[in-house]
């Protein structure tokens, strides 16, 4: 199960097909990420959790991966009705 999601963010991370949320934006440049480690996180990582929204219903997935310098990153994820990977943020653990 995790494996088809994971599959469908790294597409969407090579077709470039996300947005970012402003939490996320802010929170990255609190930790010094950059996109790139935030796509490369994506594209080595492996889901470490997955969450239902209380109030939505909507799934949500942590993915922990290496950043560009090989730092550990936590990326919070979700699938958008559009078809698009929605970035709601990223972190260090």
């Amino acid at each position: 199960m995790d494996e088809g999601i994971l599959r469908w963010f790294r597409e969407r991370v090579r077709t470039r097909e996300f947005v970012v949320t402003v939490h996320a934006e802010e929170e990255m440049a609190a930790d010094g990420f950059t996109i790139f480690d935030v796509e490369r996180a994506i594209l080595t990582g492996s889901i470490m959790v997955r969450q239902r929204d209380r109030n939505t219903g909507e799934r949500k997935y942590l993915i922990r991966g290496e950043t560009v310098l090989k730092e550990i990153a936590e990326v919070v994820a979700k699938q958008s009705p559009t078809g698009r990977m929605v970035i709601i943020t990223v972190y260090k653990p």
